[in-house]
């Protein structure tokens, strides 16, 4: 048997409100068929009408219009991904879609690992009135979570009845065209059944977003991959400390969802950790130790405080830990180059020239990539373990955007966790981290200095990763937002910042650092066509696979730009500070506004969505 369904097909689109298309279908339920739908048994019909991820966000969403129609429940089937800052946006959307006009929104979406640099973050929730009354998690191991909610569709009438503006724009709309569907939908008044009461919408922090968000992405990811395993190159700095932490929260979580009596869960872990005997994982640092390696791979040029740092936290976490010395490689290296060419080059703090101490900074981080998959692939074969490790990238975002990092280092992994991540929200991470994960040696890996720790250590040189690019990580968050969410190039991003920036630095000043970016920007975007896989998490990233879809070969010197920035300097009078301070106003510029939206959003973590 067939029927023929008529379905409004145009209000998404913004363009044909009033066309129908036909579908046919094969009624699977025949018994369902009646003659009547009912609302609360008083044999009123309701009216629903689905809403797609996007339609929501959309600046004539269809759900506007549908209200005035007489629509009482929206139900969105979204596949929404997951950044950090981003729920609360998603929320305000469903509460607004519903505050003001009244109805029922139903929202239910992905959660999980798409397979891809996307983890989708669930959250379904059903909102009433403008009122959330049911919120699901937002990370979890789980396959399938379902949120329930009991609500009176007299609610909706009731307050669409008080909005004389809303009676006298619906009946001021062309009707649309509805589907009947024989399905009693309501139940009929009674005590036994409790309605849903408005909650106070759960929010995770930032810092528990990074934790939770990526290590549901690890192990889902993990699981489906056939992988037995991670192994991370651990330099006891910040980045790849943080991954460290987020895998033994993944293992925490893991442990977690076992002890709660998850069987998939369960299962999954006892076939990567290769238990028998009908063990299982109950200790998180028991569950890495068998999952888990790290590796310290240090050279003439690393101190003992990052091998401490990376031994202590390897402890902490749980990890088969490794603690090797490359120099030997690095010199064998430098002899068949010497042996090729009859020169042997020096570091720039031993009189060598920049182009010798790149190179000699390049041969160590290459050879750590190199030695990072060869372990990968050896170490389960060496403990008699089957499958193989996926190699864990740690490079943040920000040394993506500047591009500082070398290609083909380790940078390049299978995975990168944090790669969609700033700086700033890392080192906020580990604070938080070093509290809630019980990974107390976290805090002592924030509150020191960045450092590859490629060159000589001298008693008056140490490097620095601020020094060596030249800029700050917090510049670079700001020069990255202007970039891609503001869409700025250099003369507008100079002109913002000319706002910003302006009662501290002169334009020169302000210019110079514009230049300064866009130049190593244009010069290094080739190696975002080779970036490790991440976990998207924030909305400036330089992703080239699919997120930032822009060219990879620029000219590094831009003239025409360059020149007009010089041309604005000159008009600026760019040796004095561009925007005065009179009584101390211009001191406090969020407070005092004057920067505009893009300035001012060039600071906002939370911009972009």
């Amino acid at each position: 048997m067939t029927e023929t369904i008529e379905n409004s097909d145009g209000l998404r689109h913004g363009s044909k409100k009033t066309v129908l298309t036909t579908f046919f279908f094969q009624v699977i339920y025949p018994s369902l068929c009646r003659k009547q739908l009912y609302r609360l048994a008083t044999g009123i019909s309701s009216f629903l009408t689905p809403e797609v991820c996007e339609e929501l966000f959309s600046p004539m969403p269809p759900h506007a219009e549908l209200a005035l129609n007489g629509v009482e429940v929206f139900m969105n089937a979204s596949g929404s991904h997951h950044q950090l800052r981003k729920l609360d946006i998603r929320l305000r959307a469903f509460i607004g879609a519903t505050h003001t006009r009244g109805g029922v929104y139903m929202y239910s979406n992905h959660q999980g690992c798409d397979g891809g640099r996307l983890y989708y973050d669930g959250c379904s929730c059903v909102v009433v009135n403008g009122d959330v009354v049911v919120q699901g998690s937002q990370f979890s191991l789980k396959d399938v979570e379902m949120v329930v909610a009991q609500v009176d569709l007299d609610a909706v009438a009731s307050l669409r009845g008080s909005i004389s503006s809303f009676q006298e724009q619906a009946s001021c709309k062309p009707k649309v065209p509805a589907v009947s569907v024989p399905y009693k939908l309501c139940e009929s008044f009674k005590l036994q059944m409790l309605l849903s009461s408005p909650l106070k919408i759960q929010y995770h922090s930032p810092e528990e977003e990074i934790a939770f968000g990526p290590g549901c992405w690890l192990w889902d990811y993990l699981r489906r991959s056939g992988a037995s395993g991670f192994l991370l190159p651990l330099s006891g700095g910040a980045d790849s400390s943080s991954v460290a932490a987020i895998v033994g929260c993944m293992c925490q979580l893991v442990v977690k969802e076992v002890a709660n009596g998850d069987e998939q869960v369960k299962a999954d872990a006892i076939r990567i950790g290769h238990y028998t005997d009908g063990q299982f994982p109950t200790d998180s640092k028991e569950f890495a130790k068998r999952i888990f390696y790290t590796v310290y791979m240090g050279t003439e040029n690393s101190s003992d405080a990052t091998r401490n740092r990376a031994k202590i936290l390897a402890e902490e976490v749980g990890s088969w830990h490794l603690d090797v010395s490359i120099d030997g490689v690095i010199s064998a290296l430098l002899s068949l180059f010497q042996t090729l060419t009859g020169k042997r080059p020096r570091y720039k703090v031993d009189g060598g020239s920049n182009i010798e101490n790149l190179g000699l900074q390049n041969i160590q981080a290459r050879i750590r990539m190199v030695l990072a998959f060869m372990l990968a692939s050896l170490l389960p074969w060496v403990h008699s373990k089957p499958g193989f490790y996926l190699v864990l990238g740690s490079s943040n975002v920000d040394e993506g955007l500047r591009g500082y990092l070398t290609k083909y280092d380790c940078s390049s992994a299978d995975i990168n966790p944090i790669g969609s991540i700033s700086k700033q929200d890392l080192r906020s991470f580990l604070k938080w981290a070093a509290v809630h994960l019980g990974y107390s040696s976290l805090a002592e890996v924030e509150a020191a200095p960045p450092t590859a720790e490629l060159e000589p250590i001298r008693s008056n040189y140490s490097q620095l990763d601020e020094v060596d690019m030249g800029m700050t990580y917090e510049e670079l968050s700001v020069y990255g937002r202007m970039r891609k969410i503001f869409r700025c190039g250099p003369v507008s991003m100079f002109k913002n910042l000319c706002y910003k920036w302006g009662t501290k630095l002169t334009p020169v000043e302000i210019g110079d650092k514009v230049k300064h970016f866009f130049k190593y920007y244009s010069i290094n975007r080739h190696k975002m066509t080779v970036l490790t896989p991440s976990y998207h998490a924030e909305s400036y990233s330089p992703e080239d696979n699919r997120f930032d879809l822009r060219q990879f070969l620029y000219n590094a010197r831009w003239p025409y730009q360059f020149r007009k920035i010089d041309q604005l300097v000159e008009e600026l009078n760019g040796d004095s500070v561009a925007i005065s301070d009179k009584g101390g106003i211009a001191n406090d510029r969020s407070a005092d506004g004057g920067m505009g939206v893009v300035a001012a959003g060039s600071g906002n973590p939370s911009a972009g969505f």
